[in-house]
This record gives structure tokens, sequence and C-alpha cells, in this order.
């Protein structure tokens, strides 16, 4: 007996349509045609797209739904952000952390995210964030699956005491080693914190995601040294740079030498559109600079790029839904990747990239993978970008845990309203 039949899924990874069986919440069969009668639940998809679920690799849930506490950013610039921060972290309560990240995951799980990774701030002597965080993470795991990164906010070299607090996170069982070599006092001391960070996740066999290069300043090189570090220490394929902002602005020779570095090294990228198209760029005049990444020519160099939302409702961005969709939409639009199969990469970056950027091995549509997936109102990658759909279906472990009525409405190529709907 079948757990759940999904019948006319449009795979978009795969070509044509097909039935997706699951059992004991595992996918047993992929084909053309499944029969309906040994099965408990039938969802007919009717030919819409599914994908496996959408994941978040770059986000902040200490400080999500924090927005105006105690005050707003009137500059918009990075470094309000942080001040703001500052003033705010120290009068946190757990309880207060759990309650806002606990709603945020919930919003998160309703748009189709199965996985999130999160930085924690680790500067505080309390580790007030990281008991919070370890308790959602904890409580989520069997909808979400969330990655934390020991992440020193206010520089891992400016203050004596943080070796020992970003140790003393890692002990407490925070995953993942970070770090914000651009917060130091100087450049040669930021080079030095990505040395003994990468050292410290070598010797704990621990992942690295580092915040890097998140400026306007073209002679920002701590991309080269993380690069060099992973490769020195071996640690290929385990290490993260986020937001790469100052790539931006490079001249075009350091970034020929830079990208076959990074492929060479295997350091995946995370751009955060929403986050650095509005924070980056602030001292400009016009021409504006947007702060995204140079996502084309990393693909191109076959580096590995994946996206974050980064950012909702706290001291540096004061919108978002938590719709990895409308990240995806962004970066395709900022990223002028309006090539039609790059509409499939950007889907990408938000699934099958994003996966590999945080090791999650039993990812995908296939035979034997749990069946984690999301069917949404669209047919196409593009449409996807374009729509940004409702979640129809969202499934965990082959169980409905989350839905919504079709409501998209939109003109075909032919000029005609269409509405699409739904029936199960």
């Amino acid at each position: 007996m079948l757990d759940l039949l999904i019948k006319q899924a449009r795979v978009l990874s795969d070509t044509g349509v097909c039935d997706i069986a699951v059992q004991n919440g595992v996918i047993s069969e992929i084909s053309p045609s499944i029969p309906t009668l040994h099965a408990q639940r039938v969802i007919d998809a009717q030919e819409q797209c599914v994908v496996p679920y959408l994941i978040d690799s770059h986000f902040h849930l200490d400080s999500v739904l924090s927005l105006g506490q105690p005050r707003i950013n009137q500059s918009g610039t990075l470094f309000e952000g942080i001040q703001i921060w500052g003033e705010l972290k120290k009068t946190l309560s757990q309880q207060d952390i759990v309650e806002r990240a606990t709603r945020y995951c919930k919003w998160a799980i309703s748009q189709g995210i199965g996985a999130i990774r999160s930085h924690v701030d680790v500067s505080e002597p309390t580790l007030t964030t990281v008991s919070a965080l370890l308790e959602v993470r904890d409580a989520m795991r069997d909808w979400l699956t969330i990655q934390l990164v020991a992440f020193p906010q206010d520089g891992y070299l400016r203050n004596p005491d943080q070796p020992a607090l970003l140790a003393r996170a890692l002990d407490m069982g925070v995953d993942l080693v970070g770090g914000i070599p651009h917060g130091e006092r100087t450049m040669a001391q930021g080079a030095e914190s990505i040395r003994q960070l990468c050292e410290i996740a070598a010797e704990r066999g621990l992942r690295v995601d580092m915040h890097c290069d998140e400026s306007d300043d073209p002679s920002s090189r701590h991309i080269e040294a993380l690069a060099y570090h992973t490769q020195r220490l071996g640690l290929h394929g385990r290490v993260s740079a986020s937001h790469l902002t100052s790539l931006h602005s490079v001249d075009p020779y350091f970034l020929t030498k830079l990208l076959p570095l990074m492929a060479e090294a295997q350091v995946h990228a995370i751009a955060n559109p929403l986050i650095n198209i509005t924070l980056q760029g602030r001292q400009d005049r016009y021409p504006k600079r947007r702060g995204l990444t140079c996502i084309p020519e990393m693909l191109e160099n076959g580096i590995n790029v994946s996206l974050g939302h980064d950012c909702v409702l706290d001291p540096w961005y004061a919108s978002g839904t938590g719709d990895m969709l409308e990240v995806a939409s962004m970066a395709w639009h900022v990223a002028q990747m309006t090539k039609p199969q790059q509409a499939q990469d950007m889907i990408d970056m938000i699934t099958t990239r994003a996966a590999r950027t945080m090791g999650l091995d039993d990812y995908g549509i296939q035979v034997g993978k749990p069946a984690h997936f999301v069917i949404l109102e669209a047919k196409s990658a593009a449409d996807l970008l374009r729509l940004k759909p409702s979640r129809q279906w969202v499934i965990r472990a082959g169980k409905v845990i989350a839905n919504c009525p079709p409501q998209v409405r939109h003109l075909d190529l032919s000029g005609q309203s269409e509405v699409v709907e739904f029936r199960c």
C-alpha cells in the first residue's frame, strides 16, 4: 500500500511528466504511469511543477522579525544595521528569540522551504542566541532542517574573549564555523581571522561559512585568502563564501585570477540578492552599484552558487516574506540572466545547488530519497520566477504539511487571461 501517489507531476530537473509513488516516507517509484488502486492518498498535480523542497542557504534566525527594536535603520546601511543589532542583542531573552524564530520557521515551511542555514551571533558572553536557536533547531527538526553557523558578528579578533565564545558555541552543538573578516580592524587581521577559523574547522571536522567581502570596496581581497586556506587545509567542498559584494567592483584582471582559484578549492558562493542590492552602494551617486556578486561568471567557471534570503523584518531589511522564489526572481533580474536555460539555473540555486552548499545528501526527487517536495502552480522554471506562485502542496516524508488554494491569474503568450486550477 502506497502512502501517497502524485499523478502527472512535472519534475523540472527531468523531462516530461511522471507519477511519483511514496511508501514509508520515501520515494519508491517514478514512472510515466502508476495505478492509483493501492494508494491511500492521490494528488493530481495536473502537469504542474514539482520541485524538491526549497532551501535558504543564508539567513539570520536570531534577528528575524525584530524590525524597529530599538529603532529603525535610517541610513539603510549595513553599518547602522550592525549598530542597531548591537544595541538590541544585549537585552534579548531566550524566550523572545525562540518565539520570533519559531514564528518565522512556520512562515518558511508554508513557503515550501525545507532547509535553512542560519548564522547565530556568538559575540555575547551569555550565548543566549545560541541556546535559543539550538532549541528551535531541535523543535523544528521534523518539518525543517536547520544548520547553525557560529558567527562572531563583531569580529573574531577584535574582542579577546571571542575565540573562547566561538569555541563554547561549537561545543554546545553549533554546526559550522563562521567569520566576518571585513569586520576586523585591518585587512591583515581579516586575513589572520580566516586562517585561524579555517584551522578550527579543519581540527573539528566542520564546514565553514564566512560573511566575506560584504562591502563596496574593490580592494577587498578576503575571498582570495579564504580560497587559499581552503586549499591548504584540504577543506575542498566544505567552505562557503557568503555575499562577496565587493566583486561587483573589482577589476577584470583580479576576477580572471580569482574565479579559477575558487573553483579549484571548490569554494561555494552564496549571494543574497534582496539584501545585497538594498544595503550596498548607499554612498554612491549615479550610476549606483547594485551589490550583487558576479553570479554568471562564477557559474561559467564551475563554481557552485546558491542563494539566501538573509534577513526578514530586522535591522538590515525592512521587508521580506520568506519566499525563496522572490529571492531567485530578484537575482534573475539583477544578474541579467535572461536566457531560457538561466531560469532553470536560478531554480537550481534554491534547490539542488543549495543542497550541495549545505551538504544535504538525501535530497532530490529520486527513488530511494526521502519524499520531500513541493507542488507549485506553474509549468516552467521561468513561470516560477515570473509568477512566484502559491505552494499548492508542501510534502515532507510523504505527508502534506502545508497547502494553499490556487490563486494565480496571468496572461499567457496568446494574450488570453488564464486561471490555473487544481483538483485533488
